[in-house]
């Protein structure tokens, strides 16, 4: 049996029940073995989490794609990722979005990122590496911010810097079986809209997140 393809992916992400052609196209265009651990490349278009160094991963393609398709992304937005890992999804946003800042709390990993971001062309987004709770305030608001890790609640400094009629998706809950809600920042502030899926996700780990 030969080894899935890009194409397979895209299919099963299509399968999953993502439509947003824009969010398949990234998908097709992203090539996913490149952003994995060189060990791990050939299941890399499997549609399951990859291990990644600091016992993280990279997280299940489809829910990459829900989480993504959420926002609605038509190009024009400033988006804030919370953490990078080794840049699939920061590359998969900025082929959606104007530019991408993210955040990474081990700086092994943002350097691995920095490194396939650049060999793949990608020049919208930055890298940065520091406390994803504290978001980046100096670079605020942003029109979408996805939290690739779980905490009970959105911490105050990323609501605050949700630009008004913009949205942030985040796993809610103690990183064991999460719910992935998409928030929005309405009249007065930001509010849950709905739950995109359930999800196990990595702790958020910050002076906003948890602490040990």
């Amino acid at each position: 049996m030969s080894a899935p393809t890009q194409a397979d992916l895209v299919e099963a992400i299509r399968a999953d029940g993502i439509r947003d052609a824009r969010v398949l196209e990234a998908f097709g265009a992203v090539p996913r073995a490149e952003f994995v651990p060189a060990e791990l490349a050939a299941n890399a278009y499997l549609d399951v989490p990859l291990p990644i160094p600091h016992d993280q991963v990279t997280s299940q393609p489809s829910l990459v794609a829900r989480m993504v398709e959420a926002f609605g992304l038509s190009g024009s937005e400033r988006v804030l990722e919370i953490g990078t890992g080794y840049g699939f999804q920061t590359a998969v946003l900025a082929r959606l979005a104007d530019f991408v800042w993210t955040i990474e709390r081990w700086p092994d990993l943002a350097a691995t990122a920095r490194e396939h971001l650049a060999r793949h062309g990608v020049r919208n987004a930055e890298v940065v590496v520091g406390d994803g709770s504290e978001g980046l305030p100096e670079q605020a608001p942003f029109e979408a911010v996805l939290v690739s890790a779980a905490f009970p609640r959105v911490p105050q400094p990323l609501a605050d810097q949700v630009a008004e009629g913009g949205r942030l998706v985040q796993p809610i809950g103690r990183a064991g079986m999460e719910e992935v809600v998409l928030f929005e920042h309405g009249p007065r502030g930001l509010a849950a809209r709905r739950v995109l899926t359930g999800a196990h996700f990595v702790r958020l780990y910050g002076k906003h997140g948890f602490t040990q």
